[in-house]
């Protein structure tokens, strides 16, 4: 059962919310607001929609038992109490889902890094693959994507991009796409026919807003130089690329997309503030995490996640046991979503069952 003290705390706050704001609240605390109260609306939903059938069901419990009432109306109430206690099972759950502790940055936009990994050319076109079904996937989930650095190979495949995926919760769903990603396929440059074995890594981080974190500028250490392409052509002629070091931690990042210096190191600050807000997260959560590897692995992002098989034309994630024979549609983003839903829906049920056992 959910606590009933929790609910109505829940249900006090969202008025004194909604209070607040129709009281002409402005500025940050307007901002502040708005946000918790739409964080609030669906759980409020809820739990009215759970009071609801709850009422219902009581009232159909007491006809169905009252003598007094006419045996085929009892009856009728008899069977609509069984179709509300599947009903009530259901917005329970719904509810609890909805009550589970969130991580704070499942709201924020993401900045997503591929590399290729073992493989050559070859995990260099796959990386440029990752990327391609990246962008097709935010493209649908209404997510605007940005490439904040891209290093191609000889064959234009990638050796390593840094994409910035703009988007309500781009970070809750792209987070679990962290890991090593295999494909197994015949290379283009393979002559012989024979299956290759490639791989490239792919992180993913919360991207976090200005006030999540300050960094002191006497702690960098910035350096410019001119930008270069694939082969060694220069971009421009101009020391336009901007390499900033983190001194405390020793975390450098380097943009060279622009060919704005001042374009460059905007980026690469916003890069940068990613990296350390990461960081530090892992140092609050590490405790927290070994504890909760659960479905979803353990973060580290050179444990192997999916495999991509060409010859069988399927996709297997690897930490929830998910075979997909639709390797075209999942590449191509359009049926990436069935891989991030189940992923989603696996780990909501650990933490559920979680939820339950400490109650």
């Amino acid at each position: 059962m959910i606590p009933i003290g929790k609910l109505e705390r829940l249900l006090d706050r969202f008025h004194a919310v909604e209070a607040e704001l129709a009281s002409g609240a402005g500025g940050n605390t307007y901002v502040k607001l708005s946000k918790e109260h739409a964080e609030l609306a669906p759980v409020v939903n809820a739990i009215e929609a759970y009071r609801l059938a709850a009422s219902e069901l009581a009232d159909a419990e007491a006809m169905a038992s009252d003598p007094s009432i006419d045996s085929d109306m009892r009856a009728l109430a008899d069977e609509e109490r069984h179709g509300l206690k599947v009903r009530i099972e259901e917005l329970e759950r719904d509810l609890k889902l909805k009550l589970l502790p969130k991580d704070a940055t499942d709201a924020s936009s993401a900045i997503v890094e591929i590399r290729a990994g073992t493989g050559g050319d070859e995990a260099a076109l796959f990386a440029g693959d990752l990327l391609k079904m990246y962008q097709r996937y935010c493209q649908l989930q209404g997510w605007r994507t940005e490439i904040m650095s891209l290093s191609e190979s000889d064959l234009r495949g990638i050796r390593e991009v840094v994409l910035e995926v703009a988007g309500q919760g781009a970070y809750a769903k792209l987070k679990f796409e962290s890991g090593g990603h295999r494909v197994q396929r015949i290379p283009v440059t393979e002559a012989g026919g024979r299956i290759h074995t490639s791989a490239a890594t792919v992180a993913v981080l919360p991207e976090p807003e200005d006030v999540q974190i300050n960094v002191d500028e006497k702690d960098l250490r910035i350096d410019v130089f001119r930008a270069s392409g694939a082969g060694g052509q220069h971009v421009n002629k101009t020391e336009s690329a901007v390499r900033i070091t983190h001194i405390p931690t020793g975390i450098a990042v380097a943009q060279q997309t622009e060919k704005s210096q001042h374009k460059n190191k905007a980026q690469a600050l916003k890069l940068l503030k990613a990296k350390l807000f990461e960081l530090e997260r892992e140092r609050t959560e590490k405790a927290r995490a070994a504890e909760r590897k659960g479905l979803i692995g353990s973060g580290d992002r050179s444990e192997r996640i999916r495999t991509y098989n060409f010859p069988q034309g399927r996709v297997t994630d690897h930490r929830i046991n998910l075979t997909l024979y639709k390797l075209d549609q999942v590449l191509s983003g359009d049926a990436l979503h069935e891989i991030v839903d189940a992923l989603v829906t696996e780990d909501q049920a650990s933490r559920l069952s979680e939820m339950e056992s400490e109650a």
